[in-house]
């Protein structure tokens, strides 16, 4: 993964924090200054940060394990959607579901009831119902799938939780912290960075600010993603070469065997007449 720069943290807005009067003061080693009454974040600790938490979604995805990422605010759910299908990555971009984590069985079910729906829909028994029984189903899938369409691979509790707005997060980031599930987040200045395992200091109201973390992020677990499936078919190469050479010793054994045999076999006696 290329090292994001001071320059595009600028660019981007990353440095732009709140009010000082909103401020957070766990944020105080994160602020670089005050400009006209709003605090300016030092974008050098943004670039560690992203760096630290970048390498640890990377192990994660190489580690074949799942992020869960949580943005609802209107200027990330798009963003965040967007660039984290690519890398096959759950993620909540709609109301967050309470419970979701510490009540997961439940949400399961929930999916569960998703996916048997569309068995049914695929099914002759879905047109033999009446038309008003098929436009309740209708309206029942589409809005599970809604709120839960993005999360539908997701089959046990995520690995850890990412999220863009530590406080309108509040709920995700206090059940996975309940859970002791790792918590990555941008945290703006009027946020708690100590809420956090892997807090990246940053504005995370601006579009551009938020595309370019979330995307560094997805670059880092694409990394971790191909490492992985890297260092699997290296170990399918082994394994079947192993499993060659157990095959080449094998059969020379057998042959070894067959010679030994005839070798022990009685000889005819000649008689000369």
């Amino acid at each position: 993964m290329t090292q994001v720069t001071f320059e595009q943290l600028l660019d981007a807005g990353c440095h732009f924090g709140h009010l000082r009067r909103k401020w957070n003061p766990n944020m105080a080693p994160y602020i670089f200054m005050e400009r006209n009454g709003i605090h300016i974040i030092d974008l050098y600790k943004t670039q560690a940060k992203i760096d630290e938490a970048a390498n640890a979604v990377r192990q994660l995805a190489r580690s074949g394990k799942k992020i869960l990422f949580v943005a609802t605010k209107k200027q990330a759910k798009d963003i965040v959607a967007e660039l984290v299908q690519k890398v096959n990555m759950p993620y909540v971009t709609e109301r967050w579901p309470g419970g979701m984590l510490t009540n997961f069985s439940t949400i399961r079910k929930a999916v569960r009831k998703m996916v048997s729906i569309d068995k049914m829909m695929a099914s002759s028994t879905f047109n033999n119902l009446s038309k008003r029984e098929r436009l309740q189903i209708e309206r029942e899938r589409e809005k599970l799938n809604k709120n839960l369409g993005s999360i539908a691979d997701l089959s046990r509790l995520p690995s850890a939780v990412f999220v863009v707005d530590v406080i309108k997060e509040h709920i995700a980031i206090a059940e996975a912290r309940k859970l002791n599930i790792p918590t990555f987040a941008i945290v703006d200045t009027n946020s708690n960075p100590n809420l956090i395992d892997f807090p990246i200091p940053a504005n995370d109201d601006a579009s551009k600010s938020i595309e370019l973390i979330i995307g560094k992020m997805v670059e880092a677990i694409e990394e971790g993603l191909t490492e992985r499936k890297n260092s699997r078919d290296k170990e399918d190469i082994v394994e079947d070469e192993m499993m060659d050479d157990e095959n080449v010793m094998e059969n020379k054994g057998e042959e070894e065997e067959k010679e030994e045999k005839r070798q022990r076999r009685p000889r005819k006696n000649v008689n000369k007449k």
